[in-house]
């Protein structure tokens, strides 16, 4: 049965425990490159994963941690040849046992813009060389693991996504404050991961299962997903100049059954564990299943940054100014981001919750000065964005590099736009700011445009898009727009609407507006939605 069944079915999956720990026992020395041991001295590889899958694991991780072009660069091994050497042991070991092979994945050992110098783009490349030569060699899964940089792990994640069609797992660690070293909350990472088609996600390294016990319950409202636990053994004990864990390999097991009350699935072991751990796990609980009460597939709509996650539950206002501005034009002409930046800081702290982003301006080449736009804007502010463009190539522009899941605007119920618009909605898991306008442009009567916006929602659907993400805009401030806010509501959708009338604005909120679109630095404005 492969790996998408066995989650399918909810069956819990043994995973393997430490690499590093175990090459270091076989004699890894200090600074030696643990992935050239793959070609210099595959007999001691081979003899870890053996022991794995020899002590109950079902998947393997590849000896491929740190397989990228960057850390590769001075031991004179290209990544498809370590990459190639490691699947070929793997499944070597594997076979006595019809086990299965991940290639792993770790952090590039850089960081990315704008806290390092490494572009997404670049970072993407790595990601996507080592993709390629795991597909080439055959492995069952890919496993991207103990990320902390969100922005780091969307770009692995994309890069398996567009050179494979194989499972994929993705796991970060965080801290006991339930944030990454890079600041990256627990909510975040499920609803940037999971959009952007992750197969099961969580957590692995820096913590030990006990303290990784309470950040998993804190995991289980923001994702539907099967989830991964992957704790060292306890936390680190230094003696005498020599690292060891805390807790033993039949605690460990008798921690890591616990799990199985969150509904967990898919664990293993990371620093510090070895064959006995991943052995006393087995045994703890064989014969035991999931418990899925405290799991839910309602979860919430909501959209967020690395570091804030804002949920759609109530009324938020998006700034518009971001392409309303008539001074931005001109300096976007001439490559100055600084009018943009202002623009978007200022709205930040007139009170804006999300900042709509429209960069169409004449003698600009649009999809580039979206990326531009959303790399800046991101390196000053936390707000959520809204990527306000009609233009398919700068709209995927906007939203691959965004760190986190955005909206996207510009949207209509036209047959054509939701055909080029809608696949880039499911693609990058974001929301979507719809208008209730079709060929014919915006219907006059409250009931046409709830009919478009049913359109809407059942071709989302089709492409497995939920409803949840779907905030519909009713499109002018009219009576009829009044009437048919409800209607949209009743759907279950929520509403989107620009607007320019404080007394409209008013009316639009005691109808059900959740998001009016508006200049946050309008006193009157700002005080209708506050009242």
């Amino acid at each position: 049965m492969g790996i998408l069944s066995k989650l399918r079915n909810k069956e819990i999956i043994r995973l393997d425990g430490g690499m590093g720990t175990m090459l270091q026992k076989a004699g890894l020395k200090t600074g030696q490159n643990p992935e050239t041991l793959n070609i210099l001295h595959p007999e001691v590889v081979k003899g870890v994963y053996s022991a794995y899958f020899a002590a109950g694991s079902q998947i393997v991780y590849t000896n491929t941690f740190g397989a990228n072009a960057h850390k590769l660069a001075r031991t004179g091994y290209t990544v498809e040849e370590i990459v190639t050497a490691a699947v070929k042991i793997a499944r070597e070991a594997a076979e006595p046992y019809g086990g299965m092979v991940g290639l792993d994945i770790g952090p590039l050992g850089e960081l990315l813009e704008p806290m390092g110098m490494l572009s997404f783009d670049d970072a993407y490349e790595l990601f996507a060389e080592q993709v390629r030569a795991g597909v080439k060699a055959g492995v069952d899964m890919i496993a991207i693991e103990t990320m902390t940089d969100l922005y780091e792990a969307k770009a692995a994640l994309l890069a398996v996504k567009e050179n494979s069609d194989l499972p994929v797992f993705v796991t970060m660690s965080f801290e006991q404050d339930g944030r990454t070293f890079t600041g990256t909350s627990i909510s975040a990472t499920a609803l940037t991961m999971e959009g952007l088609g992750a197969d099961a996600i969580g957590i692995n390294c820096s913590l030990g299962p006990i303290q990784i016990y309470d950040i998993v319950k804190k995991l289980l409202p923001w994702t539907s997903l099967p989830i991964i636990v992957k704790p060292n053994a306890g936390l680190p004990v230094t003696k005498d100049g020599v690292t060891t864990y805390d807790i033993t390999p039949e605690q460990f097991g008798q921690e890591m059954a616990k799990f199985l009350d969150l509904g967990v699935t898919i664990m293993g072991g990371c620093c510090g564990t070895n064959p006995d751990y991943i052995r006393f796990l087995g045994e703890n609980i064989a014969g035991k299943k999931a418990d899925f009460s405290l799991r839910s597939e309602a979860v919430p709509a909501a959209v967020c940054t690395n570091i804030v996650t804002l949920p759609v539950d109530g009324v938020h206002v998006i700034g518009n100014q971001i392409g309303n501005d008539a001074s931005l034009a001109e300096a976007l002409q001439e490559e100055d981001l600084e009018a943009l930046i202002d623009l978007a800081t200022a709205q930040d702290e007139a009170g804006a919750k999300i900042l709509s982003v429209n960069v169409a301006v004449p003698d600009v080449e649009e999809a580039e000065m979206m990326a531009s736009a959303v790399k800046e804007i991101q390196s000053y502010t936390n707000v959520p964005l809204l990527i306000d463009s009609a233009d398919p190539e700068a709209a995927e522009a906007g939203l691959r590099h965004y760190n986190g899941k955005a909206i996207l605007g510009a949207v209509t119920g036209e047959d054509a736009v939701l055909e080029r618009m809608l696949p880039l909605v499911k693609k990058f898991g974001c929301a979507v700011a719809a208008l209730t306008k079709d060929e014919n442009g915006i219907p006059d009567t409250a009931e046409e445009r709830a009919a478009i916006a049913k359109k809407i929602l059942a071709r989302a659907e089709s492409l497995r898009i939920p409803a949840r993400d779907l905030y519909i805009d009713c499109g002018d401030e009219t009576a009829e727009t009044l009437r048919a806010i409800p209607m949209i509501k009743e759907l279950g959708l929520k509403t989107v609407l620009h607007i320019s009338d404080a007394a409209f604005l008013q009316e639009a909120l005691s109808a059900g507006l959740n998001l009016p679109v508006l200049d946050p630095e309008d006193a009157s404005l700002m005080a209708a939605v506050e009242n």
